[in-house]
């Protein structure tokens, strides 16, 4: 059975194996290996939501390193559908920062290969590693 609790932005969705759910507490099952932890963790947060506290966010990313992951997925994105690594520097940086050095010395060019590569990575199972932690 698949449950959705809150609306709007602050919902969360529960597959529950067995549909009685209603007769008894509600309870989670997860093994103990290297995510235990986060597993543990996350079951905090949803603990907090189903009481109706402030869950907050998610402590395990930085707001650096989202913004990072948020340009990762994009340069992904824009070189699946066929963007140059400079196309995809001028969406990122914008075009007049880019324009300003050659592009061939350039660190945007790095940075965007970077974030290229990585990006790759992550949406090939490196995300994995982020539910670890």
């Amino acid at each position: 059975m698949h449950v959705i609790l809150g609306k709007g932005l602050r919902i969360v969705h529960l597959l529950l194996q067995d549909a009685r759910f209603a007769d008894y507490p509600l309870s989670i099952l997860t093994p103990l290996d290297d995510g235990a932890r986060a597993r543990h963790r996350a079951m905090g947060r949803l603990l907090d939501f189903l009481e109706g506290r402030e869950m907050g966010a998610d402590s395990r990313l930085t707001p650096q390193k989202r913004l990072r992951f948020k340009s990762m997925l994009r340069a992904v994105d824009g070189r699946r559908n066929g963007a140059t690594y400079r196309e995809i520097a001028e969406s990122l940086f914008g075009a007049r920062r880019v324009a300003s050095e050659p592009w061939k010395t350039s660190p945007l060019r790095d940075t965007t290969i970077r974030l290229v590569r990585d990006g790759l990575a992550m949406v090939t199972g490196g995300y994995l590693d982020l539910l670890r932690r």
